[in-house]
C-alpha cells in the first residue's frame, strides 16, 4: 500500500465534503436557525484537514487495488467524523458517539437514529442529516470520480471497492463517465421525486429532503412519525414508486432513459426484485387481514405495499408500526432485510444478485449428488457466471454470517435484549434502520450502551462497502509491502 498517495487523496477527498458542508447555508439563513456558525466552522476544520495532507505527502500515479481499498474505507470513516462536527458545534447532539452514530447512518443510508424528537432540531441539520444520505446513496467516490478527473489510473479500484454488487456494471469505457451518468441518472429521479411531492401538497423544504432520503434508500425524515405524518396516498405512492426504483440498478434506469424500457423484463435480477416484493405484499396483505389488523383493506394494503418496498430496498420509512404487525409478517420484513436491493442500487442488504447465484449454486450442487460426472453451468440469462464470481459470492455469506454473529454477541453482551441486539445488527449491517422491539420503527437507538453503539456503527460501514473493503484490513496479507509515506520536502 502507498501510505503517501492514499493520504494525498484522503485530502482531496475531504476537500470535496468541506464544500459540500456549505450546503446547509442558504436554508440556515433562510429559517434564520442560528446555527450557521456550526457548518462554517465545520467546513474550516475539513478545509484545513485536507489541505494539511495534500501539502505534506505527495501524489502517486499508480494505485493498486490495496491503495482502492485503503482510501474507501478511510474516506468513508473521516467523512462522517467529519459530517458529525455540525451535530455537536450546533448543540444538536452534544454527544460524540450518538454524533458520530447519527452522521454514519446517514452517510452509509442506513436511517437509524438516536434522536426521540426529529421535529425541533433546526432546518439547516435536518437538512445536512438528509444531504448525508443523498451524497453516501451514490457514494462519494463515485461523485468525486465524477466531478474531479485527478483519480487517473487508481479510479477504477476505488469504483470496484465503494459500488454494491458482486460485479460493476461499467456504462461507459472510462471509468469517470460511468460515474457521471449514474450520478445524473440519480440528480434527475431526485428532482423528479421533489417535483411530484410538491404537486401533492409538500413544501419545497421536505419534498427535497425526503427525495433525497428516498433516492438514497435512507430514511431520515424530517418528521417523528416519518411518513405517516403525511395523510396522502398520492404521496405514499409517490415515495412508494421511487423508493422501489432505487432499489433497482441504476445502469437499467439510463438505458430505459436511452429508449430502452425493456430492459428492466429483460434483467433476471429486476424480474426477481419484483416478484419478491409482490409475492411479499400479498402474504402480509392476507396476514394482516386475517389477524384484523385493519379495518379498511385499502389501507392495509397500502400500509402492506409501503413497508415491504421500504423495507426490501433498505429504506426504513415508516407509515406503520410494523412492530405490532403478526410474528409471521415480522419474520417476513426481517428476511427482506437481509436480501436488500439490486447489485448497482442504492439499497443495502446482500443483494438479490448474490441470493439468485447462491441458491443455483446451492441446486447445481444437489443435482451433482444425483449425476455426480454431470458438468451443470450457472448462468444468469444468457451469459455463465466466472467461478471467481461465485467464490467471492460464497465468500461473502461466509463473512457475512460470521459478522452477523459476531456483533449480535458483542451487543447482547453489553445487556441489550435477545430481539433487540440481532435485529439491531440486521438494520445496520444491511443500511435499513428501524429493527424490532426496543429499535423497532416508532423507537431509536439512543438508550442503547455507547459501546454497543460503536459496534453498530461498524456494522453499517461494513454493509455500506460490502464486508470486504472492511474486513480486509484485519488480514496481515494487507499489510505486507506498505510503503511509507513521502514528504514533500524529502523529495527536494
Amino acid at each position: 500500500m502507498k501510505v503517501s498517495g492514499v493520504l494525498n487523496l484522503l485530502g482531496r477527498l475531504l476537500i470535496v465534503l468541506s464544500l459540500m458542508l456549505l450546503t446547509p447555508v442558504p436554508f440556515s439563513l433562510y429559517f434564520n436557525d442560528g446555527v450557521i456558525h456550526a457548518f462554517i466552522i465545520s467546513s474550516l476544520i475539513g478545509l484545513l484537514f485536507g489541505a494539511g495532507l495534500i501539502a505534506l505527502f505527495l501524489p502517486e500515479k499508480d494505485l493498486g487495488f490495496k491503495d482502492g481499498f485503503a482510501i474507501t474505507a478511510f474516506s468513508w470513516l473521516i467523512i462522517a467524523l467529519l459530517g458529525a462536527l455540525p451535530y455537536i458545534i450546533s448543540g444538536s447532539i452534544p454527544s460524540f458517539v450518538d454524533a458520530f452514530f447519527e452522521s454514519m447512518s446517514g452517510f452509509t443510508t442506513t436511517g437509524s437514529t438516536i434522536l426521540s424528537e426529529i421535529e425541533v432540531l433546526p432546518k439547516s441539520i435536518l437538512f445536512w442529516r438528509a444531504m448525508t444520505h443523498w451524497l453516501g446513496g451514490m457514494g462519494i467516490i463515485v461523485l468525486t470520480l465524477a466531478i474531479l478527473p485527478f483519480l487517473g489510473i487508481g479510479g477504477m479500484q476505488l469504483f470496484q471497492a465503494e459500488v454494491p454488487g458482486p460485479t460493476k456494471d461499467r456504462l461507459t469505457p472510462r471509468i469517470q463517465d460511468t460515474a457521471r451518468i449514474l450520478w445524473s441518472v440519480y440528480l434527475l429521479m431526485t428532482v423528479a421525486e421533489t417535483f411530484l411531492l410538491m404537486i401533492g401538497g409538500v413544501n419545497f423544504f421536505d419534498a427535497l429532503t425526503h427525495s433525497f432520503a428516498t433516492l438514497a434508500t435512507g430514511g431520515f425524515s424530517t418528521y417523528n412519525t416519518s411518513i405517516a405524518h403525511f395523510q396522502s396516498s398520492y404521496l405514499h405512492l409517490v415515495i412508494i414508486l421511487f423508493m422501489f426504483l432505487a432499489g433497482a440498478n441504476f445502469s437499467l434506469h439510463f438505458r430505459a432513459l436511452k429508449g430502452n424500457i425493456k430492459a428492466y423484463w429483460q434483467d433476471e435480477e429486476f424480474r426477481l426484485y419484483t416478484l419478491i416484493v409482490a409475492i411479499s405484499v400479498v402474504a402480509i396483505f392476507l396476514v394482516n387481514a386475517g389477524a384484523a389488523i385493519y379495518h379498511n383493506n385499502l389501507m392495509n394494503l397500502r400500509d402492506s405495499l409501503f413497508q415491504v418496498v421500504s423495507i426490501m430496498t433498505t429504506t426504513g420509512f415508516g407509515t406503520a408500526d410494523f412492530d405490532t404487525w403478526p410474528p409471521f409478517a415480522k419474520m417476513l420484513l426481517v428476511t427482506l432485510m437481509f436480501i436488500g436491493g439490486c447489485a448497482g442500487s442504492t439499497g443495502g442488504g446482500v443483494k438479490v444478485i448474490r441470493c439468485l447465484l447462491f441458491f443455483r449454486y446451492a441446486r447445481s450442487q444437489l443435482k451433482r449428488l444425483v449425476h455426480p460426472k454431470q458438468v451443470d453451468t450457472i448462468k444468469i440469462g444468457n451469459m455463465k457466471v466466472p467461478q471467481d464470481v461465485m467464490i467471492g459470492i460464497l465468500s461473502f455469506f461466509a463473512i457475512y454470517i460470521c459478522v452477523f454473529l459476531g456483533a449480535s454477541l458483542i451487543v447482547t453482551a453489553l445487556g441489550v435484549d435477545i430481539v433487540t441486539g440481532p435485529t439491531a445488527v440486521i438494520a445496520t449491517l444491511n443500511n435499513i434502520g428501524p429493527g424490532l422491539h426496543l429499535v423497532g420503527p416508532t423507537q431509536n437507538f439512543g438508550h442503547l450502551p455507547s459501546m454497543a453503539k460503536l459496534v453498530l456503527i461498524f456494522c453499517m460501514l461494513a454493509g455500506r462497502l460490502e464486508l470486504y473493503t472492511v474486513i480486509i484490513f484485519f488480514t496481515p496479507e494487507f499489510w505486507k509491502m506498505t510503503r511509507m509515506p513521502k514528504l514533500r520536502w524529502w523529495k527536494r
